[in-house]
């Protein structure tokens, strides 16, 4: 992944957030340490995958708007920060490390999925996605404004999802649908959202393939 950025220490960083109106409550969660900045829209050709990414600081912080025509993908613990000062469209966000993810813009997505608990994620604007999936105790610590589109979650979790019960059967495809029979537990990466198939789930999300019966865009 090649993106021009440039080094900002900590207080740099914190002149920038506090610019362009990200809230103390907000980057006070983030380690007080370098970041590489983009200055202005970017777009992300593929996946933009946080795991494999290697930046000279902590993480990411776009100043601007976020395209990525592929997913937003982190499946592994000690990937750096994704900071978007601005809206964030893609794919898909899938979350299953300790990412760290703020947008102080809208996010729109095909799906919005979220699986274990190592994790910050605090949206400032509005989620629009054609389905946000919420597991083993997942669940985004921020959406400021308003979340678009079905939620699929355990009971567990119904106060952060809000609104009734959603049959995954109505939403997805069923290629990701569980058959509730005979699975490989390890498949399913431990979801526990309703009829949801982890690890195909990842799996389409991955090889570029709507995951929803509405279609890739929101």
């Amino acid at each position: 992944m090649n993106i021009t950025t440039t080094s900002h220490s900590w207080d740099e960083a914190v002149a920038l957030f506090e610019r362009r109106g990200l809230p103390v409550s907000s980057y006070e969660n983030l380690y007080e340490e370098e970041y590489d900045v983009h200055t202005g829209d970017l777009t992300v050709d593929g996946h933009l995958d946080l795991d494999a990414a290697e930046p000279d600081g902590t993480g990411y912080v776009v100043d601007g708007d976020l395209a990525v025509t592929g997913a937003v993908l982190n499946t592994d613990d000690g990937c750096p920060a994704l900071i978007v000062l601005g809206d964030l469209r893609a794919a898909a966000v899938y979350l299953e490390g300790d990412a760290k993810l703020l947008v102080r813009g809208d996010v729109h997505v095909e799906a919005f999925v979220g699986n274990m608990t190592d994790k910050l994620v605090m949206l400032h604007g509005d989620l629009h996605a054609r389905v946000t999936v919420l597991s083993a105790e997942f669940a985004p610590d921020l959406v400021e404004g308003t979340l678009h589109g079905p939620v699929l979650a355990p009971a567990y979790l119904a106060p952060s999802a809000g609104g009734p019960p959603v049959d995954a059967a109505t939403v997805l495809v069923p290629e990701v649908l569980t058959t509730g029979t005979g699975e490989d537990p390890d498949e399913l990466r431990g979801f526990d959202a309703p009829g949801v198939h982890g690890g195909r789930l990842l799996s389409r999300i991955e090889a570029g393939l709507p995951v929803t019966l509405a279609g890739p865009s929101a």
